[in-house]
């Protein structure tokens, strides 16, 4: 049974580990790559309704 619960810590602990990873590599890179292509990009002063 203790071999289970091991095998259960392991399983959660090592599903955490790859999440934290590919958040910290891959989406935290990204979100802040596309927040700066926004600030960077030239913006409207006035918008044209019709």
């Amino acid at each position: 049974m203790y071999a289970l619960g091991f095998a259960l810590f392991l399983l959660v602990g090592l599903m955490a580990f790859w999440l934290l990873a590919f958040v910290l590599g891959v989406a935290v890179p990204m979100w802040l790559t596309i927040g700066a292509v926004e600030m960077l990009r030239p913006k409207r002063l006035t918008e044209d309704e019709e």
